[in-house]
């Protein structure tokens, strides 16, 4: 394992962890949620540590304003920048060879900008991962209530937690974090929900930036990348999602899922939005499955094998 810094575009410091030998033949890269940091995908990492030891390259990263990379003003707290970013750890930490890239809540979101902002990584993705994400429409979402309480719940929240986070310190937040605490248990979690995960989310919350919760809630609103989704045509994608996840609900997986030829949908009974951490052993198995197939196809075949499909084609 090693640490990197990446520096943006606009000057900010991005923290990475690599794990994996130099030479591996494929990378996974991870890029975790809103107000969370790389740890975000902790089980998934020891999963595929566990399956692949240093043959695999993982990548994980703290988005900008998250984490230990640097704050980040809020009108640069954005989706495209994100996507500009997660470009850049590419380049400096995987700059050849195929790509499994796999993305939660807002990091899902970062992978249908790619496109638009780092078209060149499209050809190396060889895989993807979308979990508890959507391509656009989330000023629609209505956290579960009635409509317009829904609505106004959903603009207000984000801000609550900047104003906590602006007008208390941070050991008072630590000592006392009721608010963070309702929010994830409320509407981040479904059932069962462990104590330690939701600990280990309620601490992401407390440890956010206010202009990290108000900056990136704007651009999420205003987030629509429908039309990116052709892009992964072809390669193979899955779409997690859980039937009680009420910030991305799975009408708008199903979306993606619609968006891209030959994507897979799953669908997860009473899970709600934290599905690496509610439903590890899901998330990491279909992790596996875009791996193995990856590898798979990186396997040069043996010379006789390889005459006799020729043949066999030939006589066709």
């Amino acid at each position: 394992m090693s640490d990197h810094t990446v520096i943006t575009e606009d000057g900010l410091r991005i923290h990475v962890t690599v794990r994996g030998r130099g030479d591996a033949p494929l990378t996974v890269l991870l890029s975790h949620c809103w107000t969370a940091e790389e740890s975000d995908w902790h089980y998934q990492v020891t999963d595929l540590l566990a399956r692949y030891g240093r043959d695999v390259r993982v990548i994980t990263w703290d988005h900008r304003g998250h984490g230990r990379s640097d704050r980040a003003p809020e009108s640069a707290c954005t989706i495209p920048n994100l996507a500009r970013d997660l470009g850049l750890v590419v380049d400096t930490c995987a700059p050849e060879g195929p790509l499994v890239v796999a993305g939660h809540s807002v990091g899902g979101m970062t992978i249908t900008a790619i496109p638009e902002e780092r078209p060149d990584l499209v050809p190396r993705i060889v895989g993807t991962l979308f979990v508890s994400t959507t391509s656009g429409e989330l000023s629609k979402v209505t956290l579960g209530l009635p409509a317009v309480a829904g609505a106004l719940l959903r603009d207000r929240l984000p801000f609550i937690l900047a104003n906590r986070s602006r007008m208390l310190s941070l050991s008072r937040r630590e000592k006392f974090p009721t608010i963070e605490r309702q929010i994830a248990r409320r509407f981040l979690f479904g059932r069962p929900a462990r104590s330690r995960d939701v600990a280990h989310v309620v601490d992401q919350l407390v440890h956010a930036a206010p202009e990290t919760m108000s900056g990136f809630f704007k651009d999420m609103m205003s987030h629509d990348r429908i039309g990116n989704l052709a892009a992964f045509d072809d390669i193979p994608t899955t779409v997690l999602v859980g039937t009680r996840d009420l910030l991305t609900p799975p009408e708008h997986a199903a979306k993606i899922a619609r968006g891209i030829r030959g994507a897979r949908l799953l669908v997860a009974p009473d899970a709600g939005h934290y599905l690496p951490f509610e439903r590890r052993e899901l998330v990491s198995d279909e992790l596996f499955v875009l791996v193995d197939r990856a590898l798979a196809r990186l396997v040069p075949q043996p010379a006789d094998e390889a005459v006799r499909r020729g043949r066999h084609r030939a006589r066709s």
